[in-house]
C-alpha cells in the first residue's frame, strides 16, 4: 500500500492521456491564441502508460481514471483503454462527451459502465462562451445515448459567479426524473486561468440555491469522496459539491496523478513532480520513485494554499495549467 507521511493510503490513480482537447474551456486552457500555450512533448506511449500503471496496481492502486485534455482525442485511446482494462483495477474516465458515441462499444468491452462528463452549462450560448466551440448539440445527444444505455453518469460543472451560477437549479432539476449525478465544482486557481476569488461559488452558495429550488437531504459519503452529496426531495438522481476551495477534503485524500508526459504529482496543487517516464526509459527503479513521491505529499492542497482564500495569490503558485495536469 502507498502511504504518505501523514498515514494516508493511496489507491486511486488518475492518468492523463494527452493535453490535446477539442474544447478550449476558459478555466482550463483560457488562451486560444496561436502559440500562447505550449503543447506537451514526449508523451507516454501506450506501452509506457501500461507499464507505469502496472507498477501502481502492484503497489495497491485499485482504481484508475483516464483524463486529458480530452482523453478520447488520442488516436490510440481505444487500445490504451482495452489494455488497462486487463489490470486489477476499476477503470473509468472523464470526458467532455463529444466523442463518446464512437467509444461506447470500447467502454463495454473494457467493462466501463461509469463515466464523468464535463458539462458547464445547459444553455447553448453560455456553453459556447465557456468551451469556445460549437458542440452543444453533439454533447447533449451523447448524454442521451449514455443514459439510454444505462451508464452511471456524473455531470461535472465548474461553477463560476456571473458565468453559469444561475444554472444551479436547472442542473439539480436534471436529477428529478433521471438517475443522474450532478457535481458542482468550485473554481480553482491554475497557471494562466486568471482565477479571481470573486468568481468562486462556494459550497454554501450552491446549497443556498438548492434550498430555494427544493428541500433536500444529506446522503452518506465514502470516506475518500471528494464530493459531498445530497438528494432533492422526490428526485431520482443526486447532486454534490466538490468544495476544494472552501471546504477541502485533504485529510482523507487517496488520489495520485500521472501527467501525459509521465510526471507524477501527489496532489492536484503539488509544486513538485517526479519524472517517472524518464526513470522508466532509463531502466531505473519506479517503485522506489513512486513511494518517495507519495511519502512527500503535503498535508493539504500541495502546501500552496495555506491561510484564508483572501491570502491566495495565483501568480505566486507553482503549478501547471489544468490542461497539462489532467482533469
Amino acid at each position: 500500500m502507498l502511504s504518505d507521511q501523514f498515514g494516508r493510503s493511496h489507491n486511486y490513480l488518475r492518468i492523463s492521456l494527452t493535453d490535446r482537447c477539442n474544447f478550449r474551456c476558459t478555466y482550463c486552457m483560457p488562451d486560444d491564441r496561436p502559440g500562447a500555450y505550449q503543447w506537451l512533448k514526449g508523451l507516454m506511449t501506450a506501452d509506457e502508460i501500461v507499464s507505469i500503471a502496472k507498477v501502481f496496481t502492484d503497489l495497491g492502486v485499485t482504481k484508475i481514471r483516464l483524463t486529458g485534455g480530452e482523453p478520447l482525442v488520442r488516436k490510440d485511446a481505444a487500445e490504451i483503454i482495452l489494455r488497462l482494462a486487463d489490470l486489477p483495477a476499476k477503470l473509468t474516465l472523464t470526458t467532455n462527451g463529444v466523442l463518446v458515441d464512437e467509444f461506447i462499444p470500447v467502454f463495454k468491452k473494457a467493462g466501463i459502465r461509469s463515466l464523468n462528463l464535463s458539462l458547464d452549462s445547459l444553455e447553448r450560448s453560455a456553453f459556447h462562451k465557456i468551451v469556445q466551440r460549437d458542440l452543444f448539440d453533439k454533447v447533449m445527444q451523447n448524454i442521451d445515448l449514455l443514459i439510454a444505455d444505462n451508464f452511471h453518469l456524473k455531470l461535472n460543472m465548474v461553477v463560476m459567479k456571473g458565468v453559469n451560477d444561475h444554472e444551479i437549479p436547472a442542473f439539480i432539476e436534471l436529477t428529478k426524473d433521471i438517475d443522474i449525478h450532478v457535481r458542482f465544482i468550485e473554481y480553482m486557481p491554475f497557471a494562466g486561468n486568471h482565477w479571481e476569488l470573486n468568481k468562486v461559488v462556494s459550497e454554501a452558495d450552491v446549497l443556498s440555491q438548492a434550498a430555494a429550488y427544493a428541500p433536500f437531504e444529506k446522503l452518506s459519503d465514502d470516506i475518500h469522496s471528494t464530493a459531498r452529496a445530497w438528494r432533492a426531495a422526490d428526485h431520482k438522481g443526486t447532486f454534490a459539491v466538490i468544495s476544494t476551495m472552501t471546504h477541502p477534503f485533504c485529510g482523507s485524500c487517496n488520489r495520485l496523478r500521472l501527467t501525459a508526459d509521465g510526471k507524477m504529482k501527489n496532489c492536484l496543487f503539488s509544486a513538485t513532480e517526479t519524472d517517472l517516464l524518464s526513470i522508466l526509459r532509463s531502466g531505473g527503479n519506479l517503485e522506489t520513485a513512486v513511494r518517495e513521491n507519495v511519502f512527500g505529499k503535503k498535508a493539504a492542497r500541495g502546501g500552496q494554499m495555506e491561510g484564508t482564500l483572501e491570502d491566495i495569490v495565483p501568480e505566486e503558485m507553482k503549478n501547471r495549467s489544468m490542461i497539462s495536469i489532467g482533469g
